[in-house]
């Protein structure tokens, strides 16, 4: 670097083919992933985010290294899917899936909160009382489960309403 525009501007040479790796790194991470197993963000489970995060690090690294080949990020994106793959398909096992997904939490019991698995799961009464209101109740009260899921949603189970009386039988119940 000798100048202030060589620190801006650097090799044009290199610049050119960090883009040309990039744009190839990116049409191979896309195709592998077409290839995998389609999970929506909103589904993705710690390992998920960890490998999603690995990928964009590969694919930025091996972007703009001057030391790291195409071939070479491939080799790493490609072992990376597989290991991720593999692991999907181990979470089948139910010993491996206790290690890999957390736990669900019963948050809401007939109305009473646990304060202790709200706790366990990083939230605060009023990130509850949130999550209520996005499904439309008011607090605990009428709520019959609420579930901490694996993949950090809460899952909101209202009481199911009382069954209407049957208009053939006789009132009092009885004959």
């Amino acid at each position: 670097m000798d100048s202030f525009g060589d620190a801006l501007i650097g090799d044009w040479h290199r610049a050119a083919h960090a883009a040309v790796k990039a744009i190839a790194l990116f049409v191979t991470a896309a195709v592998a992933f077409r290839l995998t197993e389609r999970r929506t963000m909103a589904e993705f489970a710690p390992f998920d985010w960890v490998a999603a995060v690995a990928v964009g690090a590969i694919v930025g690294r091996t972007a703009t290294a001057t030391d790291a080949s195409w071939l070479t990020g491939t080799a790493a994106l490609l072992a990376l899917l597989a290991a991720h793959a593999a692991i999907t398909r181990m979470r089948l096992v139910p010993a491996i899936s206790r290690l890999v997904d957390p736990p669900l939490r019963i948050l809401i019991h007939d109305g009473h909160v646990n304060l202790r698995n709200l706790r366990r799961c990083g939230l605060t009464r009023a990130d509850l009382d949130a999550v209520l209101r996005q499904h439309g109740h008011h607090g605990p009260d009428g709520i019959h489960l609420a579930i901490f899921e694996a993949k950090g949603a809460v899952s909101v189970l209202p009481h199911p309403p009382a069954a209407p009386p049957d208009p053939a039988s006789p009132p009092g119940g009885g004959r």
